[in-house]
C-alpha cells in the first residue's frame, strides 16, 4: 500500500511543479505585456522630449501596479519571482554588448563599464551600439519585470 501512496505524492509534486512553471511564465507574460502596452501607447501618442528617466519610471510603475492588482486577486508566490527573468535578460544583453567591437559612432575606445552605462542608460551620451536601443532592449523590459515582482510582493498577504 505504501508504494501507491509514494507514487501518488510524486504525481502531486510533479503537477504542482508544472502549475508553478505555468504561472511563473504567465506572470512574466503579464509583466512584459503591460510594458509593451505602455510602449505602444507611447508610440501612438508620440510625445516629444520625454526624458528616458521618466520612461524608466513608467516602465517600472505600470507593471508594478499590474503586479499588485493581479496578486491582490490571486495570491501567487511565483509572481514575486519574475525579477529573475529581468536579471537574466540584462546579463544576456550585457554579454552581447561587451562582445561588440567599438569604432567611430560606436563607443570608440570605451571600456566595459562605459559600454554598458552608455548603452543601458545613455549616460553621458548614447553609445551607438545596438542602434542606441539599449534602454528599449535591455533596461526597460528588465525594469518592468522587477516592478511587477515588487508590486506582487506588496500584494502578498501575511500568513
Amino acid at each position: 500500500m505504501e508504494p501507491l501512496l509514494q507514487v501518488d505524492k510524486e504525481e502531486q509534486n510533479s503537477a504542482k511543479l508544472s502549475n508553478q512553471a505555468v504561472w511563473f511564465f504567465g506572470h512574466t507574460a503579464l509583466a512584459l505585456g503591460s510594458w509593451l502596452a505602455l510602449m505602444m501607447l507611447g508610440n501612438i501618442l508620440n510625445p516629444s522630449g520625454v526624458p528616458q528617466s521618466f520612461i524608466l519610471l513608467l516602465s517600472t510603475c505600470v507593471p508594478l501596479i499590474v503586479g499588485f492588482a493581479v496578486n491582490s486577486k490571486r495570491q501567487d508566490e511565483m509572481a514575486t519571482l519574475v525579477w529573475l527573468i529581468g536579471l537574466v535578460w540584462v546579463l544576456i544583453i550585457s554579454l552581447w554588448i561587451l562582445d561588440m567591437p567599438t569604432g567611430p559612432n560606436a563607443c570608440l575606445q570605451c571600456d566595459a563599464t562605459e559600454k554598458l552605462s552608455r548603452t543601458f542608460l545613455s549616460l553621458p551620451s548614447p553609445s551607438g551600439l545596438i542602434d542606441n536601443d539599449g534602454p528599449f532592449l535591455g533596461t526597460w523590459p528588465a525594469a518592468a519585470l522587477i516592478g511587477y515582482a515588487i508590486g506582487a510582493r506588496f500584494a502578498m498577504k501575511k500568513k
